[in-house]
């Protein structure tokens, strides 16, 4: 494949495209991750008593909001794949094989 290939494919209204499609997933979802994360570290930081807000016996605000960090990454995997399977995974295989075919 020669350089001029590429950068044609780069070039490409489809490309654009894909590269917008990722971007728009991509960003909000992790300025939306280090919000909530930033969150939990400041209030866990200055909301001393918030957090410390019995739930169910032992559980705590704090455990609750720290363990959804875990639940947070979860579901941002589980939403990526999904998004990407839809949108970004049909594209890039076009791509890909409209290169692959030009050789």
């Amino acid at each position: 494949m020669s350089p001029e290939s590429f950068l044609a494919v780069q070039r490409s209204q489809e490309f654009t495209q894909l590269r917008r499609s990722f971007r728009g997933f991509a960003i909000p979802m992790t300025v939306a991750f280090l919000v909530w994360y930033l969150a939990y570290v400041l209030l866990s930081t200055y909301a001393e008593g918030f957090m410390s807000i019995q739930l169910l016996g032992n559980l705590n605000l704090g455990i609750v909001f720290g363990l959804s960090q875990f639940l947070m990454t979860f579901l941002i995997t589980w939403l990526y794949i999904r998004h990407a399977n839809r949108s970004l995974d049909p594209v890039a295989t076009r791509i890909r094989e409209e290169l692959e075919g030009g050789q």
